[in-house]
């Protein structure tokens, strides 16, 4: 429960307009203390938690070891991680694209979804919560990659889950 607050209020701060990305270049020192806030850990741990429940948590677990191993001893950067989970995927997902979408963006998507009869679309934009018109830029282009996961009427929630990964503007 209090992860769930703690994620409430990072999303509610990620929500507005003068919010930053969980990952960006830094010049001075003032600009790398300004970026690990709560914003930062609390996204980051989500975004964590996320990927691990659309690799599943064997996949998940065996990046995070692989990335373990090739960085023990030494430092990393951001991309060695997917690049550690792309090794495990084997190219069926680029893990890196993936999550370059949420880490380089700042704030998240509003996904829409609308059942017409059999048919399911789902479309996908930049949600705002207050505009700030002293801090306001146009995000229109930013464009996620958002991992999805449904189930039918034909499936139970443990032994029948899809996935679909939602990489443009809309989809079906």
């Amino acid at each position: 429960e209090d992860f769930l607050n703690l994620i409430f209020k990072a999303m509610m701060k990620d929500s507005l307009n003068s919010s930053h990305p969980v990952s960006s270049a830094v010049r001075s020192s003032e600009q790398i203390e300004e970026m690990f806030d709560a914003l930062s850990y609390i996204k980051g741990a989500s975004l964590l938690l996320m990927l691990k429940h659309y690799l599943t948590k064997d996949v998940f677990q065996a990046g995070i070891e692989v990335y373990l191993h090739n960085h023990k001893y030494g430092s990393a950067r951001s991309d060695d991680l997917w690049d550690s989970m792309n090794e495990i995927t084997n190219g069926t997902l680029d893990v890196k694209t993936l999550m370059k979408t949420w880490i380089l963006h700042k704030g998240f998507p509003l996904v829409t979804v609308v059942r017409q009869g059999k048919n399911i679309s789902v479309q996908q934009e930049k949600f705002l919560y207050h505009m700030e018109t002293e801090n306001w830029t146009s995000d229109a282009s930013y464009l996620w990659h958002i991992p999805l996961t449904y189930i039918t009427s034909s499936c139970n929630f443990t032994h029948c889950t899809n996935a679909y990964l939602l990489d443009q503007k809309s989809g079906m």
